[in-house]
């Protein structure tokens, strides 16, 4: 495994700090998850009862962990994290901006104590500015940093988007940062403090957007499925079900319009050229769409890949759960001998999907393993 041998001490809740320290455990990292007295993640009880007392939810991210029940609230609990820190690389936390501090085990008391230690801190707004300290969620930072403001229809109100790109982007950017972290310590033998947040996440996921209006002047308009720079590229609607068409340059697009049987639109002055697309945006939508009429979606389908020209359908999930292409991949897979399957990596290392070979933790399973035989389990 390629991170065998890293210690991942994770103080997570809910989604971007659980999300990172799955990635270490599905990399074979040890990732000991540290959760509070009681009912310890949150994400514990997001939704109906999966397994073992946790939601699907909890499962989604908690994978290949080891859970143990400290009171960081407490001196005990605080020696007993120390314990922990002692041969750990990395600390991961996502606790409520200003906690770790009110505990005493924010990254100013506890690196200087494990100088080689790797410190990440993930919070809703970012380590400095005037919102620094207040608490956040997915839907919160996608409505503060603009993302909801660009989704959706022109004719519809802005909508959310549907996956958390947010807070698993953040963990992700976790990740990155502290490997490259790990990597400098390789060099010198201390640690980092690495920091990020959801914010900072969500404004990278808009910063073309962003790009346009600061640069160029230009506002942020809702497009649906459609692209803001690129005609067409989008979902189109058919008796059938949604077609995604995407004509990234000139030349596919005058492969689109032989395959529609429209080959003068290659050179009609409104259509030739992206930008002239661009300007002529509505009425060749209309005219892809009385094309497609024509015929069955699965007949454009065929015709258009023959051609070419990057087509799909728009799948829903059962479609995409039995699709062959998504199973030949083998990323929905069964974990362990557990009797159910969830998402591996999206990465594989000379042909080989890391294994998701353990469930998540059951609460406090780890405890004697980890605190101690006194601890309780």
């Amino acid at each position: 495994m390629k991170l065998a041998g890293i210690r991942v001490v994770e103080i997570g809740q809910v989604l971007a700090a659980p999300f990172a320290g799955m990635i270490f455990a599905d990399l074979g990292a040890e990732v000991i998850k540290v959760e509070k007295p009681g009912g310890g993640d949150d994400a514990r009880t997001m939704g109906p009862e999966f397994r073992d007392g946790a939601s699907m939810t909890f499962h989604d991210v908690n994978r290949g962990k080891r859970s143990v029940q400290v009171d960081l609230k407490s001196a005990e609990g605080r020696a007993q994290l120390e314990r922990l820190l002692a041969d750990a690389d990395v600390l991961i936390h996502n606790l409520r901006p200003g906690e770790a501090a009110r505990m005493g085990v924010d990254a100013a008391t506890l690196m200087p104590r494990f100088p080689r230690l790797v410190y990440c801190e993930i919070t809703a707004f970012g380590h400095t500015g005037p919102r620094r300290l207040q608490p956040g969620y997915e839907p919160l930072l996608q409505a503060y940093s603009g993302l909801v403001s660009m989704n959706g229809s022109p004719e519809g109100p802005p909508a959310r988007m549907g996956a958390s790109l947010v807070d698993f982007g953040t963990g992700m950017w976790s990740v990155i940062g502290i490997l490259a972290a790990l990597r400098e310590r390789d060099a010198t033998g201390r640690g980092t403090l690495v920091n990020t947040s959801l914010l900072e996440s969500a404004l990278t996921w808009g910063s073309p957007r962003i790009h346009a209006l600061v640069n160029q002047g230009q506002p942020s308009l809702r497009h649906g499925t459609a692209h803001p720079g690129l005609v067409p590229y989008q979902a189109f609607d058919h008796p059938d079900g949604a077609l995604m068409i995407c004509c990234g340059n000139d030349r596919l697009f005058a492969k689109l319009a032989g395959a529609l049987g429209q080959p003068q639109w290659a050179s009609d002055a409104r259509y030739a050229t992206n930008r002239q697309r661009l300007q002529h945006r509505a009425e060749l939508v209309a005219d892809i769409h009385a094309a497609l009429a024509t015929a069955p979606r699965a007949h454009w389908q065929a015709v258009l890949e023959a051609a070419g020209v990057p087509v799909s359908p728009v799948h829903e999930f059962p479609e995409v759960v039995g699709d062959a292409q998504v199973r030949a991949l083998d990323m929905i897979r069964e974990v362990g001998g557990e009797g159910f399957v969830l998402a591996g990596l999206p990465l594989s290392f000379d042909g080989v999907r890391p294994p998701v070979d353990r469930p998540a933790p059951r609460l406090g399973e780890a405890n004697a393993q980890y605190l101690g035989p006194g601890a309780p389990s």
